[in-house]
């Protein structure tokens, strides 16, 4: 049995869409719809936000409100760090996908001499950096920024001295850099992204795992195929977005994508790999309430949730 810590990250300034810092009372109110004592049951901490940043002008355009996700990295990580430190399971649910890198820069930083996986269920690969970025938006940023690229190669915009300082100061966060390798990433039903990001996957022959991948060989082989992907890895994090699922349930999220997962294949997929010794963490983000009807995300969001946990109790 794992000992849970949920962690709340009500931040969205990495966003392009706002609401995705309403997300997690939108869970909470589907745990009270649906009769769970989840969030009673376990001890939990908020992360302060900087969410006032959205009231201020913007000044790095090609890495937007980068101060302020600056700050959340050194608050996000530390207390991701002291859980892990303390033998707890951090149980992460986040407003925007762009402080996904705190969370593993905090994974990294408990336990800096061991090998981190990641499992990053997305539509998106999340790999552009300030020099690449199509939208400047830092939630298209959390693995570049694990992962310590610049991807210059590519480079389409020429950052200000200070966002080049910023950057580089969040790809260091904790003095590891980078915190993970290309080769203990897996992108599970990835389907939207841009040549910048497609180059890296290439250059690094990036395990992807497509949804009608899935669907063909099914979960469980899929969870095997991931594992004996990872199996150098002392321990792996689960990151998921909800624009994983498929834009027809997924409308509570800032970047819905067709041909995406079902609601059942994802909370499958998700149990399954909970039942694995190695997952040290696991993160649900970019529930957006303002975007949807009837709290229906959140409540797709918070079944996956529940499961995932009765599997981490049972294991």
């Amino acid at each position: 049995m794992r000992n849970i810590k949920i962690i709340e990250v009500r931040s969205e300034i990495g966003a392009g869409t706002r609401g995705a810092s309403l997300g997690i009372d939108a869970i909470k109110i589907a745990a009270l719809d649906f009769m769970s004592n989840l969030f009673v049951n376990f001890p939990s901490e908020v992360v302060e936000n900087e969410n006032r940043l959205l009231y201020e002008p913007v000044a790095s355009p090609y890495a937007k409100r980068i101060q302020g996700i600056y700050t959340m990295y050194e608050r996000i990580s530390k207390t991701v760090c002291e859980a892990m430190k303390s033998g707890l399971f951090p149980l992460i649910i986040a407003g925007d996908h762009s402080t996904a890198g705190a969370t593993i820069a905090g994974l990294k930083m408990a336990k800096p001499k061991r090998k981190l996986g990641v499992i990053w269920i997305d539509a998106h690969a999340d790999m552009h950096s300030p020099y690449t970025t199509p939208s400047g938006n830092m939630h298209g940023m959390p693995l570049s920024i694990s992962l310590a690229e610049d991807n210059k190669e590519y480079q389409v915009h020429n950052p200000d001295a200070q966002t080049v300082e910023l950057w580089n100061k969040l790809k260091n966060i904790g003095k590891i850099h980078p915190k993970i390798s290309p080769e203990d990433i897996v992108l599970i039903a990835l389907r939207d992204y841009e040549k910048e990001e497609e180059a890296l996957i290439k250059k690094y022959n990036i395990k992807v795992i497509p949804v009608q991948e899935l669907r063909r060989k099914g979960v469980e082989n899929i969870v095997r195929q991931t594992f004996m992907h990872l199996s150098q890895c002392d321990d792996i994090y689960i990151s998921f977005d909800v624009d994983s699922l498929d834009s027809s349930i997924s409308r509570g999220t800032g970047t819905p994508v067709s041909n995406g997962l079902k609601e059942r294949e994802a909370e499958d997929l998700l149990a399954s790999f909970m039942q694995h010794h190695k997952i040290c963490c696991f993160e649900i983000a970019e529930v957006n309430p303002t975007l949807d009807k009837e709290n229906f995300m959140a409540e797709i969001a918070f079944n996956i949730l529940q499961r995932s946990v009765n599997i981490l109790l049972l294991n």
